[in-house]
């Protein structure tokens, strides 16, 4: 167990830290979490954390949960 009693958990990282990693902006991040595609943890006070090894795991490419952001052509193709 550490210093603050909580044993082997995983860090819980900011919507800031995690957009920091993925190199997009923090509101990105809480899209994210909202669709489901990041798993996060609500604070007592409403905030989003996200655990460290799972953020870790979609950096290494462990899961697909996150897809490539669509580059500009692609948001104005109209549907067929």
């Amino acid at each position: 167990m550490d210093e603050r009693g909580q044993g082997s958990r995983d860090r819980l990282l900011t919507p800031g830290e995690v957009a920091a990693l993925f190199r997009v902006d923090p509101k990105t991040v809480t899209r994210w979490a909202a669709a489901g595609r990041i798993g996060s943890i609500r604070t007592p006070g409403g905030h989003r954390r996200f655990r460290e090894s799972e953020v870790r795991a979609l950096l290494a490419g462990e899961t697909a949960s996150i897809p490539e952001q669509p580059g500009p052509a692609e948001r104005l193709t109209p549907s067929p």
